[in-house]
């Protein structure tokens, strides 16, 4: 398979339709699925049945940020399909019976965080959405649609939800519509049990009293229905303050060079080396090379240049490219250069324009707060190593709080050039999954100690920031590069099924959540499952789907 890219523009988009025709009168704007068959990401399968695959993915992904960034005029989004009785069957099955085990779970994490995204694109920015099923919904299509605000369901005799996951292919859900079910929608677990083993699923009134829809409307009176409830819904959005023209969202620019083995990509804040021999990759972010903007207009102004938003946007397209094109590559060493102040002004700015209601601002800080939600979830091990020049301050010490070990360089001669800072971006602005800071989650065991970080005002020392917790090994200058060395290589060394595991285990301390719930549960049981003869093996039902025998299970609970 080519390498998976993330950049589109709805001029591309094969599979979908953004339609803003009456955005500006409505606030609605649609998303309109009608799947090309034949235009899959890889060859070996056909996308029947409005069925989708990672391309159709990530034209979604980019439509859910661009109605975020671009249009301030869309306040609620309708979601249906531009096929007459199928509204989407979910994942292609065919593509995930051929695809490896890693691109499958790495599919399914990144179609939960576009339906997490579509989600916070309503709680945090006020954009409602609709799932007008008017057609079936199977699997992945009805996941969308439990992603959405609102349901509503088409009655014609066969339009119909399903999760036929478990009956059909042996496997789960793989989007969160398990946990959608019962913790979002709250629907009866026996009423879930029963529904979630019916490979033909439920219509009708039936699926409106068991909570698996909001509306069951006629065919005739369908459209205008779903028009009716979208604009209410816009016109009820904490989006109407949103004032001015949107943020064109411009091609995230990198330049990739090396050979095989060992390659580089070069964003002007980012670059990301990899060293497959080895299996580490080598992260860097560079800290702005120019004053903050500090005013909206300013800030429209610096636009997608604005050193903030460009240097995440450059850093959440080095981790999917990291996710899915280096998969033998487990350890990620993560640097920062630059000055500790310049990002904290950065960081003051941006939320000052946030406090003053800026609408631009306050997406910028949920796109960083999604992107460092990327690194958390992540199966890398991440060591950010704290050396002279770094500039682990505010939202880039957040980098290193997200990774499992920080190293610092204890060097008194050089201890001025050796820091780390916070900001007011530390405590509260960018909360985890389990909707703790990372300073919170880091410090469960002694609450106070966040406090007393928050009554920080300057940087930190080596000594100063072990003292307060957060740096887990402080090597002295002489040793440094050695102590470094030796932990990096038996990282690398041991099990990636191992430290995947380790590290979700322990990342997410505290409060279990919806997303936690997503990527804890469902992620571990998926990948093992996925591995199962009962699924995969030769006579696994994911693997004999569609063939005349049936499939072959191992009998035995585990």
């Amino acid at each position: 398979m080519d390498p998976v890219r993330f950049d589109t523009h709805p001029d591309r988009y094969r599979h979908w339709k953004l339609d803003l025709s009456e955005a500006a009168a409505s606030g609605v704007a649609r998303m309109i699925l009608d799947v090309k068959d034949d235009l899959g990401f890889a060859p070996g399968y056909v996308l029947k049945l409005n069925s989708y695959d990672i391309g159709v993915d990530i034209e979604l992904a980019d439509a859910i940020q661009r109605i975020r960034f671009e249009h301030p005029e869309v306040r609620a989004i309708v979601f249906t399909s531009g096929k007459d009785r199928i509204f989407s069957s979910g994942a292609n099955i065919y593509m995930l019976g051929t695809s490896t085990h890693a691109f499958k779970v790495n599919f399914c994490k990144f179609t939960n965080e576009t339906r997490l995204h579509l989600e916070d694109a309503s709680r945090e920015s006020g954009i409602a959405s609709i799932a007008a099923l008017n057609g079936i919904a199977s699997g992945g299509g009805y996941e969308l649609a439990l992603a959405c605000d609102e349901i509503i369901l088409q009655e014609d005799g066969s339009t119909a939800v399903s999760l036929p996951e478990c009956p059909l292919l042996a496997v789960l859900p793989g989007t969160g519509g398990l946990t959608r079910l019962v913790d979002k929608r709250k629907v009866r677990r026996d009423l879930a049990d029963v529904f979630s083993t019916l490979a033909e699923g439920v219509r009708g009134k039936r699926a409106q009293e068991w909570g698996l829809v909001d509306q069951v409307v006629a065919r005739s009176k369908f459209a205008e229905t779903v028009k009716a409830r979208a604009e209410a819904l816009a016109k009820a959005s904490s989006r109407v303050s949103a004032k001015g023209a949107g943020l064109p969202l411009l091609p995230v620019a990198v330049t990739r060079s090396g050979e095989s083995g060992k390659l580089t990509s070069t964003y002007e804040f980012v670059t990301l080396a990899i060293d497959e021999t080895t299996r580490v990759a080598q992260l860097t972010v560079r800290g702005p090379k120019s004053a903050p903007a500090k005013s909206g207009a300013e800030l429209r102004e610096k636009g997608c240049s604005n050193w903030i938003f460009q240097a995440f946007r450059e850093l959440d397209d080095a981790i999917l490219d990291l996710r899915f094109n280096y998969l033998t590559v487990g350890t990620v060493v993560v640097r920062t250069a630059g000055d500790l102040e310049s990002v904290r002004a950065h960081d003051a700015a941006l939320l000052t324009l946030v406090n003053e209601g800026d609408w631009l601002a306050k997406e910028m800080l949920l796109h960083l707060r999604r992107v460092l939600k990327r690194v958390d979830l992540t199966s890398r091990s991440f060591f950010a190593l704290v050396e002279e020049g770094s500039c682990f301050s505010g939202c880039l010490l957040e980098l290193a709080l997200a990774s499992d070990r920080v190293y610092m360089k204890d060097d008194e001669d050089k201890e001025d050039d050796i820091r780390v800072a916070t900001s007011a971006m530390c405590f509260g602005s960018l909360p985890m999954s389990n909707g703790l800071t990372r300073f919170q989650t880091r410090f469960l065991h002694d609450p106070k100690m966040v406090d007393a970080m928050k009554g920080r005002e300057g940087p930190l020392t080596t000594r100063e920031a072990v003292k307060a917790g957060i740096v887990t090994i402080a090597p002295d200058g002489i040793d440094w590069d050695d102590e470094v060395r030796v932990a990096i290589e038996e990282r690398a060394a041991m099990s990636p099924d191992a430290m995947t595991g380790m590290e979700a285990s322990l990342r997410f301390a505290g409060p279990e959540t919806m997303e936690t719930k997503i990527f804890g549960r469902l992620s571990a049981w998926q990948n093992w499952i996925f591995t199962r003869a009962n699924a995969t093996g030769e006579k696994g039902a994911l693997t004999m789907y569609g063939k005349p025998e049936r499939a072959v299970f191992d009998w035995r609970r585990a």
